[in-house]
């Protein structure tokens, strides 16, 4: 526990930004300039330690926009660097923000556009209604150079790298990472395709095919999302194991088609039994614990493939040879790649992500961050799925 104050308010200074050569991507894109006036943000300092404070508002350069936050979520990633940061957060300068600890949070929001610089695109307006796709990436690497954002050898995040964050309210962001919003998707809604993105992108990278039987670990809100995303392409039946009562019910709310509890149910036994007698073809990891691990491998048939999705809070184990006889895959997956935001907010516009409201179970305000968010999270985790705040008035 730090000796600071879980919750504190009063004025700090901005992080110091290193400087790049001129062209670098990284500089850029990099917010360099604040304004003489004040704003509110929500920025995290260490472990346990997360701080209501008044920081330098940011100034709209050129090819950015100035967004002010609507509602954000707060992430499985944020509660971790909470109870157990910084390890995601840099302590040293990020190789491309510059920034480092204390930071901003927020990395799934939504707001609206307050300014935009020189140089943007003409279908960005002001008082126009948009999400956030929150990585950032140097665009000079090799994954970079490959379309493979997500995969960039410096990447960070909007929210936990950098240059601001949704539990603010303001900040600027490059052109390329701003989405605008059909009219029929609330801004509420918008805060979630974030996480649903994750989801949409897990299901895309895997060789799942409509006609398939899938097995997802954990019915949290990663683990939701797949079950949308499946849902959305007609999954002819989905698998869920999970042991938290509310969220087995979340599962079938969301469209799962059977749900198992591992600790009452044999897995691999079930799952050869719904499939076939064969085992599943797909397993999705949103849940990340050994026991899982080892039940999803099994339950796969042959040339079936395991997909992780969950990040491990340590080492996992498992015997090759479980793959090797049967020629099953283990595919790791990390975030999302560009499209597949647009593409999430394709499929709630079109009806086809009808349920993904139903993720909301609580709505709190900028100031009750600590107490009502993260706290609430760890306390009562299993009847929460998406908390949002509101970071302003807009709805």
């Amino acid at each position: 526990m730090s000796t600071a104050p879980a919750m504190s308010q009063h004025p700090v200074s901005d992080q110091p930004r290193a400087t790049t050569q001129d062209g670098d991507h990284g500089a850029q894109n990099r917010p360099v300039a604040t304004k003489d006036s004040m704003m509110k943000a929500v920025r995290f300092h260490g472990k346990e330690d997360l701080r209501f404070e008044d920081i330098p508002e940011p100034v709209c350069g050129k090819g950015q926009i100035k967004i002010k936050p609507a509602w954000c979520g707060i992430c499985g990633s944020d509660l971790h660097e909470y109870m157990g940061g910084p390890s995601i957060c840099p302590t040293s300068p990020h190789p491309i923000t510059g920034e480092q600890v204390p930071l901003t949070f927020g990395h799934e929001f939504s707001g609206v556009i307050e300014e935009i610089g020189e140089g943007i695109s003409d279908k960005f307006k002001v008082g126009g209604r948009v999400c956030v796709q929150p990585i950032i990436y140097d665009g000079d690497c090799g994954a970079c150079q490959a379309g493979l954002i997500n995969c960039c050898y410096s990447n960070g995040f909007v929210g936990l790298s950098g240059w601001g964050g949704g539990l603010s309210e303001h900040l600027v962001v490059p052109e390329y990472a701003v989405h605008n919003l059909p009219d029929n998707v609330g801004l509420d809604v918008a805060a979630l395709v974030e996480p649903l993105a994750v989801g949409w992108h897990a299901v895309n990278a895997s060789p799942f095919k409509p006609s398939d039987s899938v097995l997802i670990l954990g019915g949290g809100p990663i683990g939701l999302s797949v079950i949308q995303a499946l849902r959305a392409r007609g999954c002819k039946q989905i698998i869920v194991s999970e042991i938290s009562s509310m969220r087995k019910q979340y599962a079938k709310d969301f469209g799962a088609h059977v749900v198992l509890d591992p600790t009452k149910d044999d897995i691999v036994a079930r799952c050869r039994e719904l499939a076939d007698g064969q085992g599943v073809n797909v397993t999705f990891d949103a849940a990340g614990v050994q026991p899982g691990l080892d039940q999803a491998i099994l339950a796969l048939r042959a040339r079936g493939t395991h997909v992780n999705i969950a990040i491990w809070e340590k080492r996992a184990s498992f015997y090759p040879n479980d793959l090797v006889f049967r020629e099953k895959s283990y595919l790791g997956v990390a975030t999302y790649v560009a499209g597949d935001f647009q593409e999430v907010i394709n499929a709630i516009s079109d009806g086809r992500l009808d349920q993904c409201k139903k993720m909301i179970t609580k709505r709190i305000g900028l100031d009750e961050v600590v107490e009502e968010g993260f706290k609430a999270l760890v306390k009562d985790k299993d009847n929460q799925v998406k908390i949002l705040v509101r970071a302003s008035g807009e709805m």
